[in-house]
């Protein structure tokens, strides 16, 4: 039997807003196709690609959400397969011809997205959180985590926005406030202006922060900030508001967004923030993998041996355990020799008044 063809699926930022029209949450739709709410927000948010009966499932939820909404229903888009850019090649003054372009490695590939990407990120996280090294520690650790799962990066519609979602969840950790390094203040900014703006910045709830940085400053859409923020698209409207009009309290002068933009971009390039070389962020990844490889390895070597220890030294036959001890009564208690009575007295003046040796003591005499 011939299988039937799997219905398109829109790209993430469509699987939001069709969801969204239909007035449905990220709970509803995850119990109608079988999956847990966090599955659903990976899809909506790109991290994650729905495959097998799930997608199947997840599509045709999302083609009778988008039918029962018609008025607000936007046009579904089947994600677009690769395409090759076409390289043109004159051979010999020939004409030219169009060629396909060599194949990447993963190493080449990785290290072009890492050039990509790693310079902006970098700048970007430090005016998430204000420190310098803390942002280049973020954006490499992101970059580590993306080479350990490279064929789920590599087949990502987004692959910097994986890797930055991963720095910033790094960055924003509440777990760096215990590190001794990260409890001494880092130098401000020269710039007074940068400084009072960095300060505001800093001021915000780290939700609030990371959406007005996103909106305003990397430049996403508003469904684009709430998959990436983990919220709904009322939600991070909400939280880029109240953040707008926090700034603006402190910087009346920031209340135009375009000017916020700017100051924004400003902020970033006049810090030198440098990242580290491709393959030293590929080498620490690589030692990271093994190191926890060989954890796991003792670990598991270390289990075997204490299970074949207790195999060894267990018992192999029941053996009764020894009953408590128990008192034993109605013995009569000893007691000392008391006085002699009056035939035990004469019986022993008898026995001193005997002859007490010769022969009558070995022969008795005749009667």
């Amino acid at each position: 039997m011939k299988r039937s063809p799997a219905p398109p699926l829109p790209p993430p930022e469509v699987r939001r807003r069709v969801r969204e029209a239909a007035t449905m949450t990220q709970d509803q739709l995850a119990e109608r196709v079988g999956v847990t709410r966090e599955t659903v927000a990976a899809w909506e948010s790109g991290h994650e690609a729905p495959r097998g009966r799930k997608r199947d499932a997840y599509a045709k939820l999302l083609g009778t959400l988008a039918d029962a909404a018609p008025a607000r229903r936007p046009q579904p888009v089947p994600e677009p397969a690769p395409k090759s850019v076409p390289l043109v090649v004159a051979a010999g003054g020939g004409p030219a011809k169009t060629a396909r372009p060599p194949a990447l490695t993963p190493a080449q590939a990785f290290d072009a997205l890492y050039e990509f990407g790693a310079p902006a990120l970098v700048r970007q996280t430090y005016l998430l959180t204000g420190r310098r090294e803390l942002a280049r520690e973020s954006v490499e650790r992101a970059f580590q985590l993306a080479w350990e799962h490279w064929p789920e990066v590599a087949r990502d519609r987004d692959p910097v926005g994986w890797v930055r979602a991963t720095a910033y969840e790094y960055a924003l950790s509440p777990w760096h406030r215990f590190r001794r390094r990260h409890r001494q203040p880092e130098p401000p900014p020269a710039d007074p202006a940068h400084r009072t703006l960095l300060k505001a910045l800093l001021k915000l709830p780290s939700p609030h922060r990371r959406t007005l940085l996103l909106y305003d400053g990397v430049g996403l859409d508003l469904p684009e900030t709430a998959a990436e923020t983990e919220a709904s698209t009322p939600a991070a409207a909400g939280r880029l508001m109240r953040a707008r009009e926090a700034v603006a309290d402190r910087l009346p002068e920031l209340g135009d967004p375009e000017v916020l933009h700017r100051r924004l971009a400003e902020l970033a390039s006049t810090e030198r923030l440098r990242a580290s070389r491709p393959p030293t962020v590929r080498a620490g990844s690589e030692r990271r993998a093994r190191f926890w490889t060989r954890a796991a390895i003792a670990f598991t070597v270390g289990l075997i041996g204490a299970t074949a220890l207790t195999l060894r030294t267990a018992p192999t036959h029941y053996e009764p355990p020894v009953p408590p001890g128990e008192a034993v009564g109605g013995v009569p208690a000893r007691v000392a020799p008391g006085a002699l009575s009056d035939e035990e007295l004469e019986l022993r003046q008898k026995l001193r008044d005997e002859l007490q040796d010769g022969p009558e003591r070995l022969v008795p005499r005749p009667g």
